[in-house]
């Protein structure tokens, strides 16, 4: 199944980078199941910045314009 994507190219990078942040700090910088948690959803903003789509944003309707 092919999805169209939501994300702007410059929120593409920031949930990146961003997603990067967090999975370093949840797995090195805390300890406990909280680290793991933050770990967690920085792999989530990486993988919706990977391929440009966040089922979040499409529950609101958010679409990109047409080229």
């Amino acid at each position: 199944m092919f999805y169209r994507k939501n994300l702007p190219g410059w929120e593409r990078a920031a949930r990146m980078i961003g997603g990067a942040a967090m999975l370093g700090w949840g797995l090195f910088g805390m300890s406990g199941s909280i680290g793991y948690l933050i770990a967690g959803a920085g792999v989530t903003a990486i993988l919706s910045g990977t391929f440009g789509f966040c089922p979040m944003c499409a529950m609101v309707g958010r679409r990109l314009p047409a080229p």
